[in-house]
């Protein structure tokens, strides 16, 4: 069974850095797409950021561009998020996913899903 889990989540002062990881077991993953989003409360859950297999290819959403950094090592399957100069309005739960196409990946199209770990930001 394919199992993503999320790690790294916690509280953290505006402005600081926090970097999330999330390792993903029971399958195959070779050439698979993997993704970050995000839900706060009372919110949808939106696109972070992508990264394809080789890395190559990385996609940001506008509110996170020049803040956040998406990176993976592939060898443990493990995909990353550095998150920089955090805001209050970063807060959510954040949640990594997984689709084996370099299609749509800004959408909620992923094959698989974590359980989510909380950022809390504080001012």
């Amino acid at each position: 069974q394919v199992q993503l889990v999320e790690s790294g989540g916690g509280l953290v002062q505006a402005r600081g850095s926090l970097r999330l990881s999330c390792a993903a077991s029971g399958g195959t993953f070779s050439g698979y797409v993997m993704g970050w989003f995000r839900q706060a409360p009372g919110k949808e859950r939106e696109f972070v950021a992508a990264i394809s297999w080789r890395g190559s290819s990385t996609y940001y959403a506008d509110s996170v561009k020049g803040r956040f950094a998406i990176s993976r090592t592939n060898a443990k399957n493990t995909v990353y998020l550095q998150m920089n100069s955090l805001k209050p309005e970063d807060m959510a739960v954040y949640y990594c996913a997984a689709k084996d196409a370099l299609v749509a990946v800004t959408t909620r199209s992923y094959d698989y899903w974590g359980q989510g770990t909380q950022v809390t930001v504080s001012s």
